[in-house]
């Protein structure tokens, strides 16, 4: 046995053929799970400071961590493993049209991005789109793994951000929900740690025979 077989990749039996995994697909998914962490650190540390330190010094603080939060984001929602590349360009696009109202409103105002948000519901018709892509990060995962986590998650949030956008909700019970979001989004971040890395990047025999499909319809 030579030392070029002993090295080669793994072959995998998918759906509509075999593919291997490359070393490219795996930096792809560390690089999805570390913007998922980051985004979880960041929007738990502004979750906090809000629950639990609720003084208006902090409040400028949740600008950045806002910030990181969306640009996080950002880089798993450009990593991520989708089959249905509608959904995928979908999510992205609600990701750009959340950060651009984000900047919009951040430059706009002298309050805090966060204390403009709350005191103006009617800014999540803009800001809200981030958070309906994060969702969708959510109900894939519940989809695709079966999580706990991101099945409470897929409710959760647009639960807490329709009910604040309406009004309907009182402040303890919005409490509440922040506090479960941001505990569940790091539990969901801290699982994806230690979950086996092929199984993020999906059957790619499925991405290759829906590229071909497209390409044929072109």
């Amino acid at each position: 046995m030579t030392t070029q077989t002993l090295s080669a990749p793994e072959v995998y039996q998918g759906q509509f053929g075999e593919f291997t995994i490359t070393q490219s697909d795996r930096t792809g998914v560390i690089i999805y799970r570390a913007g998922l962490m980051i985004a979880a650190l960041s929007f738990a540390i502004g979750s906090a400071l809000v629950l639990f330190n609720n003084h208006p010094t902090n409040f400028a603080v949740l600008t950045p961590l806002f910030a990181c939060f969306t640009l996080a984001l950002g880089v798993s929602l450009l990593t991520i493993h989708i089959y249905m590349a509608i959904l995928h360009r979908f999510l992205q696009v609600f990701w750009a049209i959340g950060s651009i109202a984000s900047v919009g409103l951040a430059f706009s105002n002298s309050e805090p991005l966060a204390v403009t948000i709350y005191n103006h519901p009617f800014t999540l018709f803009g800001v809200g789109f981030t958070f309906v892509a994060l969702t969708g990060i959510y109900f894939k995962e519940a989809f695709c793994f079966n999580r706990l986590e991101t099945k409470v998650l897929t409710f959760t949030v647009p639960l807490l951000l329709l009910g604040h956008l309406l009004g309907i909700l009182p402040i303890q019970l919005e409490q509440v929900l922040l506090g479960i979001w941001a505990v569940l989004f790091l539990v969901f971040a801290l699982r994806k740690t230690v979950q086996a890395i092929p199984a993020d990047i999906g059957d790619k025999s499925v991405f290759t025979y829906l590229k071909q499909q497209r390409s044929q319809q072109v």
